[in-house]
């Protein structure tokens, strides 16, 4: 199965000769660095992606430029970046969805093998938000509100996306249906539960923090394992009996063939960008987590999401295809 190839591919290594790729990466990069978004502008794999590339130009001494190409639930982009010259010019930073689509897309353009891990970057906490008028303020409430007959509904970034997976483990949990309303993304599902034309959603804690605060939006409980860090007052799915965990996380890819030096360049760049001011205060600000590490830890943290996501896949019976 391809998710077993994760670790493999982070190990791949170029075919000519040690001496001409130690060369090659010493003369690299020559001109701008490109790594496509397969998002629309504005959602969190976008700031992050942008915040970090910032940061990570000034040691890599070269501009790295912000491409977004969306389109059918991240492939397009990521398959552009699967195809490209492994010359250390092309990456693409991909977020749950990627670990996800190969269990759902039966025949995906690229595989496993085909992209090299080279950095986890970024993590948000989703939480389960509804709007006032709804009626619901706790897990309790979505329950008694489903098993009444009164329909509700989720929304989600898309079919296969973390937000989805997310309602689909809410749904098993409490073993009731709620109608799933899948969207192009973040933003257009964030407004219309802001008008109340879905019941609830989960959703990165980053873009709906001032919702909350405002009133705009109730926080039923944030769908991490202990209280957040960055909403300590609002209770946890599991303290409600759900122990529904989700996140959103980014993490960058390459073309499988791309050198071992570079790759271990672009990686030390990546992690020394997260560890300055500037990063760590805009994600403080925003509720991400920094997550750093070595390619290797990076592929098998894919490999682990892709077994986890594949289990919830299976056991609701999703289908994109």
């Amino acid at each position: 199965m391809q998710r077993r190839h994760f670790i493999q591919a982070a190990a791949l290594t170029t075919l000519p000769s040690l001496p001409f790729l130690h060369a090659h990466a010493q003369e690299w990069p020559t001109r701008p660095i490109r790594i496509i978004v397969p998002f629309t502008p504005g959602g969190t794999t976008d700031f992050v992606s942008r915040l970090v590339a910032a940061e990570a130009s000034k040691t890599l001494a070269q501009t790295i430029v912000i491409e977004n190409k969306p389109g059918a639930g991240t492939v397009i982009g990521v398959d552009h970046v699967a195809k490209s010259a492994p010359d250390g010019y092309s990456f693409v930073t991909v977020a749950n969805s990627f670990t996800a689509n190969y269990t759902l897309i039966k025949k995906l353009p690229y595989g496993a093998t085909d992209l090299r891990p080279v950095a986890l970057m970024g993590l948000s906490e989703h939480v389960l938000a509804t709007h006032p008028g709804s009626g619901l303020t706790t897990v309790a409430d979505i329950a008694t509100q489903a098993k009444s007959g009164k329909p509700l509904s989720y929304a989600s970034f898309g079919n296969g996306t973390s937000a989805h997976l997310a309602g689909e483990m809410l749904k098993s949990a409490l073993g009731v249906d709620i109608v799933h309303v899948p969207y192009k993304g973040q933003a257009p599902a964030l407004s219309d539960l802001l008008g109340g034309q879905v019941s609830m959603m989960f959703g990165n804690w980053p873009e709906f923090r001032s919702h909350v605060e405002s009133g705009k939006l109730v926080a039923i409980g944030m769908a991490t394992a202990e209280r957040s860090q960055y909403a300590p007052q609002i209770p946890t799915l599991t303290e409600q009996g759900v122990p529904v965990v989700s996140n959103s996380w980014n993490g960058l890819l390459a073309p499988a063939q791309l050198s071992d030096a570079i790759t271990t360049r672009v990686n030390a760049a990546v992690n020394q960008a997260m560890q300055t001011q500037t990063v760590m205060d805009a994600f403080k600000k925003g509720g991400i987590t920094a997550k750093s590490g070595t390619p290797e830890q990076f592929a098998e943290f894919l490999r682990s999401e892709t077994e986890r996501y594949a289990q919830v896949i299976h056991q609701a019976g999703i289908t994109i295809d």
